[in-house]
C-alpha cells in the first residue's frame, strides 16, 4: 500500500466562536470563498435488510478481502472540468430526487465513478476500511511464533464497533438548536471538549443540506462514552472591555479582536491534536483537479488519533473532510501492527523497539485481539512466563 505524508490544510476556512449544548460544542468553519466547481449531495439508503435501523448493508471488495458494514447514507460528488460552477442538487436536467435509494448488496466499491464528473462514495467508510486493511495481509515472514492461519489468512476477519450519531447524547439537540452561520462550510465537533469529528464541504448550500447528516455518521466508543458521562462544558464569553468602548467603531474592533483571539486559541490549542498531526494518506480517486484520499495517523499511544477521508484541490487544500476519532484500544492495535510490520513481524525485534520482553509483547497481542495469530504452544509459553514473573514478584515481597 503506497502512502505519502498528508496534512489537514484548512486554508480558506475561518473559525467562528463555538456554540455549546450540554457537553457538545460545535465550532463553525466559514469559507471565505465557496468552492463552486465541486458540489456534494446526499443519498439515503432504505431498510432493505430489515434491521430496523434505517440503513442498508453493503459488502465491497477490498485489497485483501471484503468490507461489510451497515450504513444509512452515501454522498455524491459532482464537479466540472473547466472550473465553471457545478449545478447544485435539484437543478440538474433529468435528475430525479428520490427519497430513498436502494443499496446494492453485491460486492462493489466504496467510491465508484457514476459519470465522467460524478462520484458516489460512502462517507467515513473509506476511512474505516483503510484502518481495517492496515497490514491486513499479516506476517510477511514465516517466523516460528506465527500460526499457519496467520500466514495463510492474515488478520481476517477484523471488526470494529462504532455508534450512530443518533446515539451520541446531546448531538441531535445541538444540531437542531445551533445557528448556521452565513458562509458556513463545515464544523468541528467536540464532546466534553475532546475533539470528536471534523466535517467540511465545498459550498454553504451543501452544508445547509448536510448539516443534520452528522446524526447518520459513525462515532467511536470514546465519543459515545464522553457524551454519556460528561458534564456541561463552559460557553465562550467575550470580554469587550465595556469601559473603553465609546463608539460603534470601537465596539466592532473589540468584537473582531475577540473573534481573532478565539480562532487563534482554538486552532493552536483545542484542535491541535487533530489539525496539527501528521498523517499518512493514500489516493482513492482522481477527480480532475480534485483528489479523494483517506488517511491514517501515526498511532501515538495515549494521545488523540484520528482517521479520515478528504477531497483536496490541486494545491492540497481541503474541499471535503470527515474524520473519526479512534479509541485508545484502537490506537494500540494500530501501533502494534505498525511496529510489527516495520520490524518484519519479528517478535523479539518488535518487543525491543517497544521496550518489552518477547512474552510481554505476545500477551499484549492477545489482549489486543490478535492472540489467535500466534501458535498455541507459543502463547502458552508466554502465559507461563508471565505467571512465573508474578510468582517471583510475590515471593520477593
Amino acid at each position: 500500500m503506497k502512502t505519502e505524508p498528508f496534512t489537514l490544510d484548512l486554508g480558506g476556512l475561518t473559525t467562528r466562536p463555538a456554540q455549546v449544548w450540554g457537553g457538545v460544542r460545535l465550532v463553525p468553519l466559514v469559507r471565505e470563498e465557496p468552492i463552486t466547481d465541486l458540489r456534494l449531495r446526499q443519498e439515503l439508503y432504505g431498510e432493505e435488510d430489515g434491521c430496523g435501523c434505517g440503513c442498508g448493508r453493503v459488502t465491497v471488495e477490498c485489497e485483501k478481502g471484503r468490507y461489510t458494514s451497515f450504513m444509512p447514507h452515501g454522498f455524491v460528488a459532482d464537479w466540472t472540468r473547466d472550473g465553471t460552477p457545478a449545478a447544485a442538487y435539484g437543478t440538474q436536467l433529468g435528475t430525479a430526487a428520490p427519497e430513498s435509494v436502494p443499496l446494492a448488496r453485491r460486492p462493489g466499491k466504496l467510491a465508484k465513478r457514476a459519470d465522467r464528473t460524478r462520484l458516489r462514495f460512502l462517507p467515513l467508510h473509506l476511512a474505516l476500511e483503510g484502518y481495517l486493511a492496515l497490514h491486513f495481509g499479516g506476517p510477511t515472514f514465516a517466523w516460528q511464533q506465527w500460526s499457519e492461519r496467520a500466514l495463510r489468512h492474515g488478520l481476517s476477519p477484523r471488526g470494529e464497533e462504532s455508534y450512530s450519531g443518533a446515539h451520541v447524547r446531546g448531538l441531535a439537540d445541538a444540531l437542531r438548536a445551533f445557528e448556521i452561520h452565513p458562509g458556513q462550510c463545515g464544523v468541528l465537533l467536540y464532546v466534553a471538549d475532546a475533539p470528536a469529528a471534523a466535517f467540511v464541504v465545498p459550498h454553504p448550500e451543501d452544508y445547509r443540506a448536510l448539516h443534520r447528516s452528522l446524526l447518520l455518521d459513525l462515532y467511536g466508543e470514546l465519543v459515545y462514552h464522553y457524551a454519556l458521562l460528561s458534564a456541561p462544558v463552559p460557553d465562550f464569553r467575550a470580554e469587550l472591555g465595556g469601559a473603553t468602548v465609546r463608539s460603534l467603531a470601537e465596539l466592532r474592533a473589540a468584537v473582531d479582536r475577540q473573534e481573532r483571539a478565539w480562532g487563534e486559541f482554538h486552532d493552536s490549542t483545542m484542535a491541535d491534536g487533530l489539525l496539527g498531526a501528521t498523517y499518512r494518506g493514500r489516493t482513492v480517486r482522481r477527480m480532475d483537479r480534485f483528489t479523494l484520499s483517506r488517511f491514517l495517523p501515526e498511532f501515538r499511544p495515549r494521545q488523540e488519533n484520528h482517521i479520515g477521508e478528504a477531497i483536496t484541490d490541486e494545491q492540497g487544500r481541503i474541499a471535503y473532510l470527515k474524520t473519526f476519532r479512534l479509541s485508545e484500544s484502537q490506537t494500540r492495535r494500530g501501533h502494534l501492527l505498525d511496529t510489527l510490520a516495520s520490524h518484519d513481524w519479528h517478535l523479539p525485534r518488535a518487543a525491543t523497539a517497544l521496550g518489552l520482553t518477547e512474552h510481554q509483547l505476545g500477551l499484549r497481542l492477545e489482549s489486543a485481539g490478535f492472540g489467535a495469530l500466534l501458535q498455541q504452544h507459543v502463547l502458552d509459553l508466554y502465559r507461563s512466563r508471565d505467571r512465573d514473573r508474578d510468582r517471583n514478584r510475590d515471593q520477593a515481597r
